[in-house]
């Protein structure tokens, strides 16, 4: 069974951890993190993803820059704006998104 494959973006490197390893516990799913606007779309480019999830860190404007280097290079990807909740919470998230 192929995995979800999740690119984690959060400029905080404590928290994008956390929400790493909490991903990558989940048997269905795989994470990769990114820790700056830049290292995010590198990583995006270079792996097939089927799930962002945007934590907290980036301004607004890199939040956009993001959104919209994904939307050129796939219109489908969901992308899903974390900023805490605990595991319960994001895990509702990106299986919603995943719908």
């Amino acid at each position: 069974m192929k995995k979800t494959e999740v690119l984690v973006v959060c400029t905080h490197q404590e928290i994008l951890n956390t929400v790493v390893r909490l991903v990558n516990s989940n048997t269905e799913m795989s994470a990769i993190g990114a820790n700056t606007l830049e290292q995010a779309i590198t990583t995006f480019r270079s792996a097939d993803f089927d799930l962002v999830l945007v934590g907290a860190g980036l301004e607004k404007t890199e939040e956009t820059e993001l959104e919209q280097v994904i939307r050129k290079v796939n219109r489908k990807i969901p992308m899903v704006f974390h900023y805490g909740g605990g595991s319960g919470l994001l895990f509702t998230e990106i299986y919603e998104a995943l719908k």
